[in-house]
C-alpha cells in the first residue's frame, strides 16, 4: 500500500502571508501618519511655527477655543491686572454665538487668530472644506475688527498635507506650540502652572485651554502661570509680537 503524498501548502499559504504583511504594513503606516499629524514643530507641507529662536527671555501666551463667557471672564481680568496681552485662537461657530466677546478681547488689546469654523478634525477632507472652514471664521474676525487675520491654529493641532496647503492659499500662517497643557486630569492648578512654567524657554509659544466648563484647573492656573513666568524674568507677548523677533535662518 503506497503512502499518500502530503498536500502542497506553500502556494496556498503565500497569498495569505502577502495579504497579512500588506495589512500590517498599512497599519504601521496609518499609526505613523496619525502620530505625524500631531507633531507640533513639523508638518509635511508648508511652514509651521511652534516657537522661535531668540536670545531674549520672551514667550507668547495663547488660548484656544471659544470664545465663551466663562473663559473670557476668567482670563481677561487676570491679563489686565498684569498688563499682559495674549493671542486667542477662536472658533468661528463660537464667535457667531458670542460676537461681543471677540470685540471685547480686541478692545482689551489682545490678538485674535483663526481656529477653524467647526473645530472638526482636519484630516482626509476636501480642499473646499478646509477653505470654507478658514474663510467663514476669517469673515467673522474681520467683522470683529481684525484688519488682516494671518494666524491659524489647526484644531487639535492635527494636519497632514491638505490643511496646510489651504492655510497658505488663504494667506495664513500655521501656528502650533511647544508648551501645552497636555495632561490636566487629577492635578491641582499649582501643579499645572509649575509644569507650564518649568517647560517654557525663550521663544516658546504656550497653549492653555480655558474656555469650557470642564477647564476649571486651567482657568485657576492662569494667574499662577503669569506670575510664575514673570518671576523667572520672562516677558509675555502675543504670537504676532513674538514673530517680529524671529531670527532668520
Amino acid at each position: 500500500m503506497t503512502a499518500r503524498a502530503r498536500p502542497q501548502r506553500g502556494p496556498v499559504r503565500r497569498p495569505f502571508r502577502i495579504a497579512l504583511l500588506a495589512l500590517l504594513l498599512l497599519l504601521v503606516i496609518t499609526i505613523a501618519l496619525w502620530r505625524i499629524t500631531k507633531l507640533p514643530c513639523w508638518q509635511m507641507v508648508g511652514e509651521v511655527t511652534c516657537r522661535i529662536e531668540t536670545g531674549e527671555k520672551i514667550v507668547a501666551l495663547s488660548f484656544d477655543d471659544g470664545p465663551t463667557p466663562e473663559g473670557v471672564d476668567a482670563v481677561i481680568d487676570e491679563l489686565a491686572k498684569r498688563r499682559v496681552h495674549a493671542t486667542f485662537f477662536l472658533i468661528g461657530s463660537k464667535m457667531a454665538r458670542y460676537p461681543e466677546l471677540a470685540k471685547r478681547l480686541l478692545a482689551a488689546g489682545h490678538e485674535l487668530g483663526n481656529h477653524s469654523w467647526s473645530h472638526k478634525r482636519m484630516i482626509g477632507r476636501s480642499q473646499a472644506f478646509y477653505r470654507e472652514e478658514i474663510a467663514r471664521t476669517d469673515a467673522l474676525l474681520r467683522a470683529a475688527g481684525v484688519a488682516h487675520p494671518t494666524l491659524f491654529r489647526p484644531p487639535f493641532g492635527r494636519r497632514l498635507a491638505g490643511l496646510p496647503l489651504a492655510v497658505e492659499q488663504e494667506g495664513y500662517r500655521s501656528i502650533t506650540w511647544d508648551v501645552a497643557d497636555d495632561a490636566v486630569h487629577n492635578i491641582t492648578p499649582e501643579t499645572y502652572a509649575r509644569d507650564i512654567v518649568s517647560r517654557a524657554r525663550p521663544g516658546s509659544i504656550i497653549l492653555i485651554h480655558p474656555m469650557y466648563r470642564g477647564n476649571r484647573v486651567e482657568r485657576a492656573a492662569v494667574p499662577l502661570v503669569l506670575d510664575g513666568l514673570a518671576a523667572k524674568g520672562y516677558r509675555i507677548v502675543t504670537v504676532g509680537e513674538l514673530l517680529k523677533g524671529e531670527q532668520p535662518e
